[in-house]
């Protein structure tokens, strides 16, 4: 499954109670122990649907989440973290990979999140294919 890892975006899909599915392009970095991970908001839709079903399927994708041809969906398992050494990998991993993109999104992101009570990137998705 290495695959993810040259990857810049996936298109992340989730799963609402009722069973449909949520599909959303998430920046994706590899995780030391092998896993992969990404960064989000708790009380995002993502991190709703993770609590209530950790169910999740990754397909190599476009920034606006429509996967790349050619490519195959892989389903996996993901928990959320708020804190300790993995966190802090899966931050310094994702500011490495997407550089000026990361500051970028946090001024632009963390205005937007700040409106719906939000705080940006406090939650790190650990993913297991």
């Amino acid at each position: 499954m290495s695959s993810f890892t040259e990857e810049k975006y996936v298109a992340l899909t989730t799963y609402k109670r009722s069973g449909e599915a949520v599909t959303a392009p998430v920046w994706i970095v590899p995780v030391s122990d092998g896993r992969y991970g990404f960064w989000t908001s708790m009380g995002s839709g993502k991190t709703k649907r993770i609590k209530n079903n950790p169910a999740v399927r990754l397909q190599p994708s476009n920034a606006t989440g429509k996967v790349k041809p050619g490519t195959t969906p892989v389903d996996g398992s993901a928990e959320l973290v708020q804190s300790g050494a993995l966190f802090e990998e899966v931050h310094r991993s994702v500011r490495a990979k997407y550089g000026f993109m990361t500051t970028l999104s946090k001024v632009v992101g963390g205005v937007q999140l700040r409106r719906k009570g939000l705080r940006y990137a406090d939650t790190v998705v650990l993913i297991r294919l």
